[in-house]
Order: structure tokens, then C-alpha cells, then sequence
């Protein structure tokens, strides 16, 4: 490991953060086109995407660490009171939205796993579960989609109120690692280590999903 003590956001943190940016529109807009093929592929590469992430969030860089920037009730509502931050990276509450942010986005994904157009297109996990289960996951992955979009919309307007009204440089440092006021004090983790992950957990991925049932065919 290598003592950098002026990055803030390592390497793979911001290529996942600008991933999402990416993908995201690009999945809402395959849906929208009723391009499914693209849409299941954007949706397990978001899946892949975040649970590297969250495996990051313990074995990643010092600021990429869930326990840098995630903190109990007590510190929340000592922030919420005036209070400042420990982390040099997420506030508190910037803390518990990212983890929101990854769950919602990890149950999009996972449900749309079990989704069908009922006409020519069908989710890898569609032929797992019964009927009750596959319905549960439509209608979750309707109400879930907007629970993101409304998420997301939060998020903008808490960025554009931190780096605008606040003078906080928080799009440079996603962009560039760092920027100023905006440094870290910890260690960065080599680069590779988050691409070895990201390849174990999409094997994983594509091995579980081929194990799925498959329809029947009759003859």
C-alpha cells in the first residue's frame, strides 16, 4: 500500500461514481426503447458494479471505507446540529445517501432479474421464483425506479448546494482525486486490486446466473 496523503477519491471509487452517471440514463433509455437485451446488460453491470463497490468499502482506500464515513445516530444529529465532520470525505449524511444510493441501485438491478415484457423477453431469474415473487419484483421494480430518480434528484441538489453555496469542490475531487480543501490523509490501495474484485464478483455473477432454470421447451 502506498501512504498518498493527498488523495481524497481513489481510482476506482471515481471510475464507479461516473459509471453510475454513465449507466444509469443509459439503462432508464434502453427501457424506455423497450431494448431489453441492452437493458439486462446495463442492469447486471450496475449489479457487478456496486457489489465491487461495497467490497471496496472495506478492503479499499482509507476514504473509500465505509467506516471513514459512515458514523451512528449520535454524530448524525451532532452534524445535523451544527456539528462538523470527522471524514475528510462524505459528511454524514453524505455517508448513509451513498449507502442508500448503492442499495437502491442493487435492488433495481436485482429485481429486474426476475422481470418479463410476457412477450418475447424474460429475466435471467424469471424461471426461479413463482408467480406472487415475479409480480412483487415488477411492481418494485416500477416503484423503485422512481425512489432512485427521486434519490438522485436529492443528490444533485445537495452537490449544487455544497459546491456552489458552500464553496465546497466536491465535483474536482470526484474528477481529479482531490482538489483544494477537498485532500485526504490516508492510504490509497493499488488500482489493480479493485479490477481483480470487479472480475471475481462478474464471474461469480455470470456462474449464478447460468445456473438459473432455463423454459421449457416442448416439441
Amino acid at each position: 500500500m502506498t501512504d498518498t496523503s493527498k488523495t481524497l477519491w481513489d481510482l476506482p471509487t471515481r471510475i464507479f461514481h461516473w459509471s453510475l452517471v454513465i449507466l444509469l440514463p443509459l439503462s432508464w433509455w434502453s427501457g424506455e426503447e423497450e431494448n431489453y437485451s441492452a437493458h439486462q446488460w446495463l442492469g447486471i453491470t450496475l449489479i457487478a458494479l456496486v457489489v465491487t463497490r461495497v467490497l471496496w468499502g472495506f478492503l479499499g482506500s482509507t476514504h473509500s471505507q465505509f467506516r471513514d464515513f459512515l458514523v451512528g445516530p449520535a454524530a448524525l444529529l451532532r452534524y445535523l446540529r451544527g456539528g462538523g465532520a470527522d471524514s475528510r470525505g462524505h459528511n454524514p449524511l453524505g455517508g448513509w445517501s451513498v449507502l442508500v444510493l448503492l442499495l437502491l441501485v442493487l435492488a433495481q438491478g436485482i429485481s429486474g432479474l426476475f422481470n418479463s415484457d410476457d412477450v418475447l423477453f424474460s429475466g435471467p431469474l424469471y424461471y426461479l421464483a413463482d408467480s406472487s415473487f415475479r409480480d412483487a419484483m415488477g411492481a418494485y421494480h416500477e416503484v423503485g425506479f422512481n425512489l432512485l430518480l427521486a434519490f438522485i434528484g436529492l443528490h444533485l441538489l445537495a452537490v449544487c448546494y455544497y459546491q456552489f453555496r458552500r464553496g465546497q469542490k466536491l465535483v474536482q475531487a470526484m474528477l481529479a482525486g482531490r482538489a483544494e480543501g477537498r485532500e485526504g490523509r490516508g492510504v490509497v490501495v493499488p488500482a489493480w486490486r479493485a479490477l481483480f474484485i470487479l472480475m471475481l464478483v462478474a464471474v461469480a455473477l455470470w456462474w449464478g446466473l447460468e445456473q438459473a432454470p432455463r423454459p421449457q421447451v416442448l416439441w
